[in-house]
């Protein structure tokens, strides 16, 4: 078993599972579980500078082994899994895919399909680690995680491979948004890094999308159905009257690549009360603040006819587009790319239709594209994480940081 794998096997069976109704930083305490975790093998491995902070940022060290001016890079990965889907009890399984189906969970009937998942087909021939169909993986993003550990580990051994200071970094909570909301900079101290929380193999990305929440309240008044003509206002129906008024081809389900989308993440209510959250996403910010403005007056025009106040909206922006702050430090990308090719690997720079704690990173003056590590499928029982990809990401970190040195 490879060093990669051993690592993101005991990574995954600890519960790291964030809590977005928490108000708490990390939302959950079980993330230091990990966090001790990796501080314990920092040590191990004789970084420097290591820190774990009261908000649960792992920060850590590898110094230099040359005198050239080479810049500090920094890699991170976020320890949290997502809420969406258990992380207890992850029993993580290593088979040999020969294609056709596979059955995670014989008992429960749960099997992970071409049929539904076609991308199987191009892992023919590869080692996948999956699940038993009744949690998550963790790949998205221990695979990160376990990928920065074994390149740090590699190159603590091998110390003729030439490279400047490289910092690294975990954090809680970017499954909820907060990932980076108290990480201290000028601690980290890293010039420019790179977050492994990508998944097909050759991904690189630097594009992703604007993103904001729309939490929604209708107040509604409760009226005897029998006499209820023009007195009662009926909360669900003015919430459902809303998501009718939104385009329905921008609705998730109907997008892809650069197109952006309003997705009802959830919903509840009867007539008295009822409430809703989408969240608006695209990668052209005027587009973006275009859906902002159409919810808006949605909202607007549904006060107006069933009476001022009734309908509350409350915009929250998350994180912006990236790309405006890799593009003046190009070589970042570039850099990346040359590794990949120096690994026989062909770059796929593509959208993200998501964020990473890179995005909020980037607009925090650390701009940081995201790589890929191998996971798919995340958020589900469904998760799978190619060992091959894995192993590669792991030479690109390393390759990364002697190119740098090497240029320098």
């Amino acid at each position: 078993m490879s060093k990669v794998v051993d690592n993101f096997l005991r990574y995954v069976k600890v519960d790291t599972q964030s809590d977005a109704s928490s108000e708490s930083n990390p939302s959950t305490k079980k993330q230091f579980d990990l966090a001790k975790m990796l501080v314990a093998e920092c040590e191990a491995m004789g970084l420097k500078n290591i820190v774990l902070t009261e908000k649960c940022h792992v920060l850590a060290e590898l110094p230099a082994n040359t005198d050239k001016d080479v810049p500090v890079i920094g890699f991170n990965a976020h320890m949290d899994t997502s809420p969406d889907y258990s992380g207890t009890n992850v029993k993580p399984r290593l088979l040999s895919y020969e294609g056709g189906d596979i059955v995670l969970n014989e008992e429960e009937g749960i099997v992970l399909s071409p049929n539904d998942f076609p991308s199987l087909n191009d892992k023919i021939g590869k080692t996948l680690i999956v699940t038993d169909g009744m949690t998550l993986l963790g790949a998205d993003d221990k695979a990160g995680v376990a990928e920065i550990m074994t390149a740090i580990d590699y190159l603590t051994e091998h110390p003729e491979i030439e490279h400047g200071t490289v910092k690294i970094c975990f954090t809680p909570d970017e499954e909820i948004g907060r990932g980076v909301g108290y990480f201290e900079y000028d601690l980290f101290g890293a010039d420019f890094a790179y977050t492994m929380d990508g998944g097909q193999v050759g991904g690189i990305t630097y594009e992703n999308f604007n993103a904001c929440s729309a939490f929604v309240k209708v107040n509604g008044l409760m009226v005897h159905p029998g006499s209820a003509k023009d007195k009662m206002i009926h909360a669900a129906n003015i919430l459902m009257e809303l998501h009718a008024m939104l385009p329905a081809q921008m609705r998730a389900e109907h997008t892809e690549g650069y197109e952006g989308f309003f997705h009802l993440h959830k919903m509840s209510g009867d007539v008295n009360s009822a409430d809703s959250m989408y969240i608006i996403r695209d990668h052209d910010t005027k587009k973006f603040d275009n859906k902002k403005k159409l919810i808006l007056n949605a909202v607007a025009f549904l006060n107006v006819k069933h009476g001022n106040d009734v309908v509350e909206l409350n915009l929250v922006d998350s994180y912006f587009n990236m790309k405006e702050k890799i593009e003046p430090v190009m070589h970042i990308v570039d850099t990346a790319k040359e590794a990949m090719l120096g690994l026989g690997i062909e770059p796929i720079t593509e959208p993200i239709r998501g964020g990473t704690d890179g995005a909020r990173m980037s607009f925090q003056g650390l701009p940081t594209p995201n790589l890929f590590t191998g996971g798919h499928n995340y958020h589900g029982r469904y998760e799978y994480a190619v060992v091959e990809t894995m192993e590669l990401a792991v030479q690109l970190i390393v390759k990364i940081v002697n190119l740098y040195a090497m240029k320098a």
